[in-house]
């Protein structure tokens, strides 16, 4: 049997071209952690890694008819509005006469099997849920002629017939994972070192994933460290820890990060990671810096307790202070994932999260600046948020099977706020990307990265009291001229400045 995994092409969203939460991290490892367990149980499986800059849907096409694959295994991905591109590609695939097993795995599509199944023809099978175990049962079956109505975690068309859920139970030792295959070791190199979060935090998509059970599960370090160790000898050196809670729960979890350190640390490697304010302490930290940890991205998402509450975030805002001030003073300065604007927040929350950024100097950099000011939580199906809005009728579904929403706010003042400060960060951001732009990222010897930055945190403050004190018009042409002044004021300040 010929079997091609495939990391499709992605495109760029505009709209939502600063968003990164159409999947969790650790996707860009599915497609290889699929072709390591087909091959470990002697599946030959070729890797066609497309998720590449220039790539395009008509070669990918070209690849997959010159291989001719039996069974074509793809990790599917939601890219905003180009996603029905890829469901043409199938749709392409068996208009041109390939008549092979198509397979769906990913958080995407497991988050939404029955649709994709009820409406894609093309689409044969999806491996709902950890897909390690569900492929390759998959692959010997389709080798032997078996039924595939039993393989747990297989969803089929059949499926749709009752409402048991087809998730399949995650496995209890991910050890048991083959080590993930990749087209390529240049840059920072992702690792996965647990699956799953300890959290249940409404937006976010893993919870779900892993079907409400065991959550978190890590590797252990003697584990992760021969796949570190295996990789510097092919010459990696920096490295990216992916997991939504790289440190993991409790003592226990702190635990097992000093023993991982002192695992890597005579690897002479870098590396970053994702982690939760709780998870941090003194001894941990000087534990991470002294193996090489030199970047953090801290999951903080708001300033507000009401606001922390109302997404199931099991935080302080005191407490995510305290942990920036501790990072500082072990020498790393950290990224926070932040939600500036959620559905149900008020003007009172979006005033403590002003607060709350400036008491820990998150806004004195421009590319921080406009990213904290502008994120919006984002609601995707199959999460808890999705589903309360959808049962509050506040959702307003978009995309393909409607897998994303935005969402009615509760408070009108709060919304315009987020339409005018959002434009005008988006401005900014688009500006910084622009080479031949005076704030291109980190060039800027006339120092005019600091007064944009100082423009944007005086706007937001600006909308914010308006909202408070005057009535905001929520009407189209009012927020269009509102729009254009915003954008009038930004073009003084960077001359040629397109409206994005």
């Amino acid at each position: 049997m010929k079997t091609i995994v495939l990391e499709h092409p992605r495109i760029a969203s505009e709209k939502r071209f600063n968003d990164i939460a159409n999947t969790p991290l650790w996707s860009c490892l599915m497609g290889g952690y699929a072709v390591s367990a087909l091959e470990s149980q002697g599946i030959e499986t070729a890797f066609l890694d497309h998720a590449v800059p220039g790539a395009g849907f008509d070669r990918t096409m070209d690849a997959v008819f010159d291989l001719g694959p039996d069974l074509l295994c793809v990790n599917t991905v939601y890219f905003w509005e180009h996603t029905r591109v890829l469901f043409d590609f199938f749709d392409g695939l068996r208009a041109r006469g390939w008549d092979g097993h198509l397979n769906l795995f990913g958080f995407f599509p497991s988050l939404i099997y029955r649709n994709i199944l009820e409406t894609c023809a093309a689409v044969d099978s999806i491996a709902v849920g950890e897909f390690e175990h569900t492929l390759p049962e998959t692959a010997m079956a389709l080798t032997s002629g078996r039924t595939l109505e039993q393989i747990p975690g297989l969803a089929l068309r059949s499926c749709l017939l009752d409402q048991k859920s087809r998730m399949r139970p995650p496995e209890k030792d991910p050890d048991v994972f083959a080590f993930p295959k990749r087209s390529s070791l240049e840059g920072t190199v992702s690792v996965l070192a647990s699956r799953g979060c300890y959290n249940h935090c409404s937006f976010c998509p893993v919870p779900p994933f892993y079907n409400q059970g065991r959550l978190w599960r890590g590797r252990s370090p003697e584990n992760i460290a021969r796949e570190i160790r295996m990789l510097t000898e092919q010459g990696a050196t920096r490295f990216y820890f992916c997991d939504p809670n790289f440190i993991g729960p409790g003592r226990k979890g702190r635990e097992r990060t000093m023993a991982l350190m002192d695992l890597i640390r005579p690897l002479d490697i870098r590396f970053g990671m994702e982690t939760r304010p709780q998870d941090l302490d003194d001894a941990v930290l000087e534990k991470l810096t002294g193996a090489g940890f030199e970047s953090l991205l801290m999951g903080i998402e708001s300033g507000s307790a009401n606001v922390l509450k109302r997404i199931d975030k099991q935080a302080d805002a005191t407490l995510a202070s305290d942990a920036i001030a501790l990072c500082r003073r072990h020498g790393i300065e950290p990224e926070v994932g932040f939600l500036m604007f959620v559905p149900d927040s008020g003007l009172a929350d979006l005033a403590q999260n002003m607060a709350f950024l400036s008491q820990n100097n998150l806004l004195d950099r421009l590319d921080r600046t406009a990213n904290l000011l502008s994120h919006t939580q984002i609601v995707l199906a199959g999460t808890s948020g999705y589903q309360r809005f959808d049962a509050e009728n506040r959702l307003k579904k978009s995309g393909m099977f409607g897998f994303e929403a935005d969402v009615i706010f509760s408070d009108p003042a709060v919304e315009w706020v987020a339409i005018l400060l959002t434009h005008a960060c988006h401005m900014v951001l688009r500006c910084m990307s622009d080479s031949a732009s005076p704030i291109y990222w980190e060039k800027d010897a006339l120092g005019i990265s600091k007064v944009v930055n100082d423009h944007l945190v005086a706007l937001a403050r600006d909308l914010i009291r308006r909202a408070e004190t005057e009535a905001t018009p929520g009407d189209p042409e009012q927020l269009l001229r509102e729009r254009a002044a915003i954008r009038d004021g930004m073009a003084q300040l960077l001359p040629g400045l397109s409206a994005g």
